[in-house]
């Protein structure tokens, strides 16, 4: 748990070398909203999310449970144009593809995810301060996911206790032919991860109580984890 006396202390001594304004208790960063409870806070982006929706004249929009249809089939070129600087500047928001020259179908599936957005507005995550100093993570890889490049998704979330510290999603770099490949390249991110972690813990005085754990539910590439064999 913090301790304000504690707090109190980094910030006069910050003071001394910077020019800072002590605000309070945070509430609104970066676009994420802070509410606190007893004994937790929790962190979310309704505000960013809604004048997204208005934004795209989304507002009024049915929510719909998932964001993008489970055999999409979204390729580079398949469809009508549609105004680039207006998908741009929603993609942008969303982190998305297909930038170079957006479709009708592109941009079908961009009003999908703010469908789902719409639904979703007041999920968040939830940090508690009272959680054991365990770091774990889980990992996954869609293997061939992209129909256009056949390049694999990594994704992975790490944990410290309860709470979710770090979560990423990303294509690999190159094309994994078979599929314990991309479970290994997914695995060797997520502990590069979990590892850089361990050392920003150390360096902020933070002491683990055991050594962190990163489930694996893929044999083959836990295997080839375990006993690395060098191929010419």
């Amino acid at each position: 748990m913090s301790s304000l006396h504690h707090v109190q202390r980094i910030v006069t001594a910050l003071s001394k070398e910077f020019a800072i304004k002590d605000l309070g208790p945070l509430h609104f960063f970066l676009g994420i909203e802070v509410t606190y409870f007893k004994g937790d806070i929790h962190l979310n982006q309704s505000k960013y999310a809604t004048e997204l929706l208005k934004k795209t004249d989304m507002e009024m929009a049915k929510a719909i449970n998932t964001p993008l249809a489970q055999n999409h089939g979204l390729h580079e070129e398949k469809g009508s144009q549609v105004d680039a600087s207006a998908y741009r500047s929603i993609v942008g928001s969303l982190h998305r593809s297909f930038m170079q020259a957006p479709t009708a179908e592109h941009f079908q599936a961009i009003k999908r995810i703010l469908r789902y957005v719409k639904g979703t507005l007041q999920l968040g995550l939830r940090m508690i301060t009272q959680s054991p100093l365990r770091l774990y993570g889980f990992f996954y890889a869609d293997w061939g996911g992209c129909a256009t490049t056949r390049r694999s998704t990594t994704g992975y979330s790490i944990y410290l206790g309860a709470n979710c510290i770090s979560l990423a999603s990303n294509k690999q770099n190159t094309v994994a032919r078979p599929s314990t490949e991309a479970e290994y390249r997914a695995l060797a991110s997520a502990t590069a991860e979990i590892t850089w972690i361990t050392y920003i813990l150390r360096d902020i005085g933070v002491t683990l109580t055991s050594a962190p754990i990163l489930f694996c539910v893929n044999l083959s590439a836990l295997y080839m984890f375990l006993n690395p064999v060098p191929t010419c």
